[in-house]
């Protein structure tokens, strides 16, 4: 399974930019996905995640409100979209898929996923 990152770019606080990640190799349906990030001298900290169930997304709290996941089938694509940005969110963000299938309920912990993408860069200015 190969996953691929991108839509990230510079942007100023208060804007917005949609994050996308392809899967290839997998369908996406079971899987959990997550979207994390990594700041410069930071451990890498789960953003956002959504399950099976199309319901059970999660979100971290310092972006709970902003930021919104979503999954095309079809395109078998993961979205974020972040809006209201700050320049805390400023960060390297991967997208991973779960270690495990048939996810109903996701879990924002970096050990939970076994496939990871490269990441794509978000910087906010303020």
């Amino acid at each position: 399974v190969q996953l691929q990152a991108s839509g990230g770019g510079l942007v100023q606080a208060g804007g917005s930019l949609r994050l996308s990640c392809g899967i290839a190799g997998s369908a996406l349906a079971g899987y959990g996905i997550g979207w994390f990030r990594q700041a410069p001298g930071k451990e890498r900290e789960g953003v956002a995640c959504i399950g099976s169930n199309i319901d059970s997304a999660a979100y971290a709290d310092s972006v709970q409100g902003r930021f919104t996941i979503s999954k095309d089938y079809v395109k078998n694509t993961v979205y974020l979209q972040m809006n209201s940005l700050k320049s805390e969110d400023t960060a390297v963000y991967y997208c991973a898929r779960s270690t495990s299938v048939y996810v109903q309920f996701c879990a924002l912990v970096p050990g939970s996923y076994a496939s990871w993408g490269q990441g794509t860069q978000v910087t906010v200015s303020s």
